[in-house]
């Protein structure tokens, strides 16, 4: 029996009791992880397709070990020009070795009823902030001209504007 299932953003063709190297999983060794995300099973003729993923299907899989891969050097170079760049790059990996997989009845991971209790509170917020007075910041002066910051500056009973520049009038209007 094999599936093909994607973990961390890549798809792999996995077996029981197969160790398998992955991009860096959260967790620690000797964690065990399940990956809902099977793409196809098969165990023998019998083939199951998803589309994309098969519903209640689970390959249950425990970390052996975090580690690095291979060094892969990146040399850039344009001739003629004296332009050279070498870098160097080593993958975080970890190590799992397979230990079921499951094609049905498999339950699936319950979303996260945080985010829903945080969408009311953003509402109250914005209720709040359209309730309270407006100051003038200096973002929304600085879009006006400066015989709109002049009528604004008379409007509040500001003397001696006629002689202001706008940084003035803008310093002036906000204290």
């Amino acid at each position: 029996m094999y599936a093909i299932v994607e973990i961390a953003g890549q798809q792999f063709k996995v077996a029981k009791d197969q160790k398998v190297f992955v991009h860096r999983l959260a967790g620690e060794e000797g964690d065990k992880v399940s990956f809902d995300k099977v793409l196809l099973a098969a165990d023998g003729d019998k083939v199951t397709l998803g589309a994309p993923a098969i519903d209640g299907a689970q390959v249950g899989a425990k970390i052996t070990r975090h580690l690095k891969g291979d060094k892969v050097i990146v040399f850039k170079k344009k001739r003629r020009k004296g332009y050279r760049v070498k870098n160097g790059h080593r993958q975080s990996l970890t190590e799992i070795v397979i230990e079921s997989i499951v094609t049905s009845g498999a339950k699936k991971a319950a979303p996260k009823a945080a985010t829903k209790k945080a969408e009311p509170k953003a509402k109250a917020e914005k209720e709040v902030k359209a309730t309270a007075p407006k100051k003038a910041s200096s973002e929304d002066l600085s879009t006006k001209t400066v015989a709109e910051l002049k009528e604004m500056a008379k409007a509040k009973g500001i003397s001696g504007i006629s002689s202001m520049k706008k940084a003035e009038l803008i310093a002036a209007l906000q204290a």
